[in-house]
């Protein structure tokens, strides 16, 4: 196999997520206007769930929907979540759930644990998935579908973005912007200073720490690469350390007064474009790949992962 010809799924798919992200805001404002929405009513306490990738999206969907407004939200690893629990003092009146294949152990084991609750503690439950035909269909209140955002590399790219922009849509978010800025994003070429780059760091503030955390992700799925990430407040309070000479340290969104001084001061290089974010995790996707892709490395079959994690599953 060619170079290449590596991550020709994943190259598909992150190319395809200005027009899909096109087609996510367009279901959720034909669904708006429906009466009876699916996701939660403004002011309701919610809980929003995922694994991996899933995780870092509903990070970044509770940051955003908290700072509209619109309601206490919390984010949880879903092997992590304590819902409803009396002694935690926390109730909420919906969780979702966000999974692209619908098949995940932990988020299938939580949902039956919420449908298995008497019905005077039982929050509702919605899941946004990729695989509409998914175990999950049968667990969930309500199914929100990304069927044209599912995906057949490993490594996750559009799935991702698609349900976050879908979320953040729904809470009044203009993304065009976003869709704009995407379109040179996923295309452009990769500076030889960034295929060669020996680290990443990663930096976001309120909802785009999620998406600097989904970004370091990606690299360590797709290249094995050693990436870390950071609410950038907190990036002076020791990780600024490891900066140097042919390390990268890339922000997304507003940077912190004074953090392009002290980068300038490391000799790493600094990227600050003022793209949208959702855009410049789309541009981190194409980086990912290239890099991938000199390494001899294919994304659509990184090491020791699978499109799901089933546990405790039989040949």
């Amino acid at each position: 196999m060619s170079n290449n010809t590596l991550g020709a799924f994943m190259e598909q798919e992150l190319v395809s997520q200005p027009e899909v992200w096109k087609r996510a805001i367009e279901q959720c404002e034909l669904e708006r206007a429906k009466a009876g929405h699916l996701l939660p009513a403004d002011g309701e306490r919610i809980a929003v769930v995922g694994c991996g990738t899933s995780w870092f999206m509903a990070q970044s969907y509770a940051a955003a929907r908290e700072a509209a407004g619109n309601g206490v939200t919390d984010a949880f690893a879903a092997s992590e979540a304590f819902l409803n629990h009396n002694s935690a003092g926390r109730q909420y009146d919906a969780v979702i759930a966000i999974t692209r294949s619908g098949t995940t152990t932990e988020v299938l084991e939580l949902l039956e644990a919420v449908r298995g609750k008497a019905v005077s503690g039982k929050p509702r439950t919605i899941a946004v998935i990729g695989d509409v035909n998914s175990p999950i269909t049968t667990l969930a209140d309500a199914v929100i579908g990304l069927p044209y955002a599912d995906e057949k590399s490993v490594v996750q790219t559009r799935f991702a973005t698609t349900a976050l922009v879908y979320l953040l849509t729904s809470l009044g978010i203009e993304l065009g912007p976003a869709i704009e800025d995407a379109r040179t994003a996923v295309t452009e070429p990769v500076s030889q200073e960034l295929l060669d780059a020996e680290q990443f760091t990663f930096l976001g503030t309120g909802w785009t720490v999620g998406l600097a955390h989904e970004a370091g992700l990606k690299m360590r799925e797709a290249v094995q690469g050693w990436t870390e990430s950071y609410p950038a407040m907190e990036y002076r309070h020791g990780p600024i350390s490891i900066a140097a000479p042919g390390r990268v340290t890339w922000i997304f969104g507003p940077q912190p007064e004074g953090l392009d001084a002290d980068m300038s001061r490391t000799g790493a290089l600094y990227v600050n474009t003022g793209k949208h974010p959702l855009a410049e995790l789309a541009r981190v996707h194409k980086v990912t790949l290239e890099r991938a892709r000199v390494r001899g490395l294919n994304p659509d079959l990184p090491r020791n992962l699978t499109r799901s994690v089933v546990l405790n599953a039989t040949a």
